[in-house]
């Protein structure tokens, strides 16, 4: 009976010893997580028949240091929540090994060539959070965009008087009070101002008139402020158009909201046009909130998606394929999708990667207790052959 038990003994170290074979291997690979071998006592009735190998326990829920490498998509995850990666055949799997690279159709992959997923933009690149699909990075340059619209906020000087010229001309500074001008763009890209002029009509009241270049377009608009020096009209943008040589014509709706009347000097505080010049790509940046950005010669940054995150309710309760992915089980729960840094998600580090969770100092310690639990067992086995050759001496 000792010679089995020592034997069940012998095949459970084994498989320990595997195990923090694994582990030590592994001690540089990218998101792994270290496995422990779990052991229960083999019994028929109250007859001891030794020792069985319950399983295989990864420490999933334990993070690894994060290692700065300064590679865009490199990406680590400082907090809770896995990576989502899908499969050419649809199959999906769950990761902390953020290794990211684009492959020939400029998909977000891993170097097994699994996609990464999140919420795409649109063409006008509007975020589509209720959608989780493979994220791409757009290749080549970013078209030229036509200004459309403009954010003006301002605060005109009640202290001022009402002009002393009656009869506005933008070459006359006493025919108004203030002026701004906007850098704006055509439908070609090319570049344009617009030069708003302010001219106090009465006490709360101002005329603003608009030239393009220096070629009056619209207007004049009359802004009207309350008592209080708030903005009480226009209600809304006014609308600006001017047509231009060889491009679209252009359509400008400017919103004064939020500007004010009060006995200060003249300021704007919010100026915020629309449109861009050409421009060739010339880097890229993700966020800490999973924000991928792709920027460009012109100064603009165009969003590209978003990178989501995966939680379970029972995170152990995976299915290992491999040291660094895990599929969902009924024993883990479906996956939670979200964005990093929001609830239990943790936020994203770009340029860093999330080193493997293995302990050497416990591993090689473990290693050791492995190594004399095993000569144990064959000494057992050796005395047991002993006693049954005395045994056979005697007879």
């Amino acid at each position: 009976m000792s010679f089995n038990i020592a034997l069940t003994g012998l095949s459970a170290v084994n498989e320990q010893l595997n195990t923090i074979g694994n582990n030590i291997a592994n001690s540089g690979t990218v998101g792994f997580k270290s496995s422990r071998t779990d052991f229960g006592s083999l019994y028929a009735d109250s007859q001891a028949m030794g020792v069985e190998v319950l399983g295989s326990t990864q420490s999933i829920s334990q993070g690894g240091a994060l290692t700065t490498t300064n590679r865009t998509l490199d990406l680590a995850i400082s907090g809770g929540g896995f990576f989502v990666t899908r499969a050419s055949n649809g199959d999906i799997a769950y990761t902390r090994a953020g290794v990211f690279g684009t492959d020939a159709s400029n998909n977000i992959v891993n170097s097994q060539g699994q996609r990464l997923q999140g919420y795409p933009t649109d063409a006008a690149g509007n975020l589509q959070t209720g959608t989780v699909a493979d994220l791409s990075l757009q290749a080549g340059s970013l078209p030229a965009k036509a200004t459309d619209s403009i954010a003006f906020v301002a605060n005109l000087n009640a202290n001022q008087d009402v002009p002393a010229t009656a009869v506005f001309d933008p070459q006359d500074a006493t025919s108004y009070n203030s002026t701004y001008t906007t850098k704006v763009y055509d439908s070609l890209g090319r570049e344009h101002t617009l030069t708003q002029y302010f001219a106090k009509t009465g006490d709360n009241t101002w005329d603003a008139h608009y030239y393009l270049d220096g070629a009056a377009i619209g207007g004049p608009d009359a802004l009207t402020f309350s008592t209080a020096g708030q903005l009480t009209a226009p209600v809304g943008a006014v609308n600006l158009t001017a047509t231009l040589p060889g491009v679209d014509a252009l359509n400008i709706a400017l919103d004064y909201s939020g500007s004010s009347q009060y006995g200060s000097e003249f300021m704007v505080t919010t100026n915020r046009p629309t449109g861009y010049s050409a421009g060739e790509q010339t880097g890229m940046t993700v966020e800490s909130d999973g924000k991928i950005y792709a920027s460009y010669s012109n100064g603009q940054r165009l969003l590209q998606g978003q990178v989501v995150l995966a939680s379970f309710v029972n995170a152990e309760g995976l299915k290992n394929i491999s040291g660094t992915a895990w599929t969902e089980t009924a024993a883990s729960g479906n996956a939670l999708i979200g964005a990093p840094g929001v609830g239990q998600f943790g936020s994203l580090v770009a340029g860093a990667l999330e080193s493997s969770n293995v302990d050497l100092t416990q591993q090689l310690v473990g290693l050791m207790e492995g190594q004399r639990n095993y000569q144990a067992n064959t000494q057992v086995i050796s005395t047991n052959k002993e006693l049954t050759q005395v045994l056979f001496n005697a007879i």
